[in-house]
């Protein structure tokens, strides 16, 4: 018998904490995103699907940016056309006008945009200050709403950025209100270097809050390149955030940043979330095995402590 089925981790709730945690699983798109081999659009397709049996409500599918940038999302059309009909929430990430067109021309109407609270990542990632970047994101912000849509922005370096180091509270509370302002439904707050600390989140989530920026509209996107991110995500919810991005198997890195390694691994934060009885309505045993099956078309083991442990899978 595993973990699981001897009824472990025992529930012990902690005060203070959300009673239900919404997991935004980024395992399709940022996940895949930085795979060396191609992955076939009928792997990535099934690969969805059964993100979506395991109980996961909000699963991002893909990225609608130019192929030459990003070469292993270059089947973006195959592949939503493929998983569009899931009973979930399928948000697609838009980098300009174009890639909305593409995305609103298949019927997505979940969408996000790329900031950057950083001008050394804004002009790696975007070719533009972090000011021009964000008078990019305006009219495909304004259009995607204007279609019905929900917008999600996401802002890397919240934390740290790998030229610039430490980056100043108040710098990444403009932007995020900047963003808001425009008309973002939803900000998902990036460690993409994997350096923040408990205390810095803490910081930062209270400096949002004194800029009038709801705890409501915030996710938290951690990665765990210096073994904080449960901790981190710990903090984040002591403060009232009920929206964590995580990637199933902790696949994932970033592009553009050489230093991010993976994301916060889903199955890690469902066995924290499970042992402080703060329910996600998914199924463990279902998501260790399709990181399980994943990782077998990678060609390597699951990075997830949790994958390895509940799968017997080499240490």
């Amino acid at each position: 018998m595993n973990a699981t089925e001897l009824g472990l981790p025992m529930t012990v709730p902690a005060r203070g904490l959300p009673a239900r945690v919404r997991i935004y699983e980024v395992g399709a798109r940022d996940g895949l995103q930085n795979e060396k081999a191609t992955v076939a659009t009928a792997v990535k397709a099934e690969f969805v699907r059964r993100l979506a049996g395991t109980g996961l409500s909000t699963i991002e599918a893909t990225s609608f940016v130019h192929p030459t940038w990003v070469p292993q999302l270059a089947d973006a059309e195959d592949l939503y056309a493929a998983v569009r009909d899931l009973p979930v929430s399928l948000p697609v990430l838009v980098p300009n006008e174009r890639g909305l067109d593409r995305a609103l021309a298949l019927g997505a109407r979940r969408v996000a945009v790329f900031a950057s609270a950083t001008e050394s990542f804004a002009r790696a990632n975007l070719n533009r200050t972090v000011d021009e970047s964000l008078a990019m994101f305006e009219p495909v912000v304004r259009r995607a709403k204007a279609e019905g849509g929900h917008v999600r922005g996401y802002l890397s370096m919240c934390f740290g950025d790998p030229w610039e180091g430490a980056v100043p509270v108040p710098q990444v509370v403009r932007v995020c209100r900047t963003l808001l302002d425009m008309g973002c439904d939803e900000l998902s707050l990036g460690d993409t270097i994997g350096v923040a600390t408990p205390g810095h989140v803490t910081a930062l989530l209270e400096a949002l809050d004194g800029a009038d920026v709801p705890v409501s509209a915030l996710g938290v996107h951690f990665h765990d390149t210096y073994g904080q991110a449960l901790s981190n995500t710990l903090a984040a919810l002591q403060r009232g955030v009920t929206t964590v991005d995580a990637s199933a198997g902790g696949l994932g890195g970033c592009p553009y940043a050489k230093s991010a390694t993976g994301n916060l691994a889903t199955e890690d934060l469902v066995w924290m979330l499970r042992g402080l009885g703060i329910d996600t309505g998914v199924d463990l045993d279902r998501l260790v095995a399709t990181s399980v099956w994943m990782a077998a078309h990678l060609g390597r083991p699951s990075p997830s402590r949790t994958v390895r442990a509940l799968s017997h899978q080499e240490q």
